[in-house]
């Protein structure tokens, strides 16, 4: 996706996480996290012990499913291609591909995978690896050498075409959804309830993740996670869940400022920060938001 910062597909080290949820904030009733996590403190995910992270993935596997439920997922999907794509269809995305001017290259699929910030790069190659006669393979010599840039040196009209050429497969499809949930949304949904975030703050971290990229940079998602904790705590750590959030949002929207293809934070100011000024902190339906002044409505089933 669009991105900033460095990326990383292990779990980035992180500053004063708690792995222990309080009770709901009696204005916060509805949020998706409860006390299901018990235990102490740690500064980070790579202090934990084998053992300890096994214990951990299971508590948090006990949690209210949040964001994951599959209605929830669905809801995730249509919010993000609106601020994306300019439309809820999130599955027709699957052929989608150009280069937005962001410097990051071709932005591609259904949850915009770069030439230039090695995911696109990364997804090819898993699926060379199972499909060798995939219309993309021979593009591959060229991807290795523009990840990182926003070259288009050995793509070109004729890797687009076959990029939407090989969305017509299902196995293309499959992995890129596979993709997007190993690389954004599970690690996003399972540090917003480390974090102790409901159904609502788990779709901000992951609209986050998606288009700031999991890194540690101050405008990737780490480094923007850091500096709302700065300014609040977390529902973990014993804040107030919509005061972290807000902070949160804040953070992310300055991230947003500072780079010119990313400045309209429409996404964040007709939609995330309407939901959570309602109070809407479980994401319930039905749902109306603004996208670059386009309104879009998902029903209440």
């Amino acid at each position: 996706m669009k991105r900033a910062g460095c990326l990383f597909f292990a779990v980035a080290p992180v500053a004063t996480l708690l792995v222990f949820l309080l009770g709901p904030d009696k204005d916060d009733a509805g949020s998706g996290a409860q006390d299901a996590l018990g235990g102490r403190p740690t500064s980070s995910p790579a202090d934990l012990s084998e053992e300890e992270e096994r214990e951990l993935d299971e508590r948090i596997a006990e949690m209210p499913p949040g964001l994951a439920a599959p209605k929830q997922k669905e809801l995730a999907q249509q919010i993000v291609a609106s601020a994306e794509n300019s439309t809820l269809d999130w599955r027709g995305q699957f052929d989608y591909i150009e280069d937005i001017g962001d410097g990051n290259g071709y932005t591609a699929g259904i949850i915009g995978f770069c030439s230039g910030t090695h995911d696109m790069l990364t997804l090819v190659e898993r699926y060379t690896k199972d499909h060798p006669d995939n219309g993309l393979a021979e593009f591959l010599p060229a991807l290795r050498e523009v990840d990182g840039t926003d070259s288009h040196d050995g793509l070109g009209k004729a890797f687009t075409t076959a990029w939407a050429k090989e969305a017509e497969r299902p196995a293309f499809r499959e992995l890129q959804i596979s993709q997007r949930d190993k690389v954004y949304f599970d690690p996003a949904v399972r540090m917003a309830k480390m974090d102790g975030l409901g159904t609502l703050g788990q779709f901000m971290y992951y609209d986050a993740m998606v288009l700031h990229g999991p890194g540690t940079g101050e405008r990737a998602f780490y480094g923007i996670r850091e500096t709302a904790m700065k300014q609040a705590r977390t529902k973990a750590e014993g804040g107030k869940e919509s005061t972290y959030l807000d902070a949160f949002l804040d953070a992310r929207r300055d991230a947003m400022k500072s780079r010119k293809a990313h400045r309209d934070t429409s996404r964040i100011d007709t939609a995330q920060r309407v939901f959570l000024r309602d109070g809407n902190l479980a994401l319930k339906r039905p749902l109306t938001w603004k996208m670059y002044g386009e309104t879009f409505k998902v029903p209440q089933n």
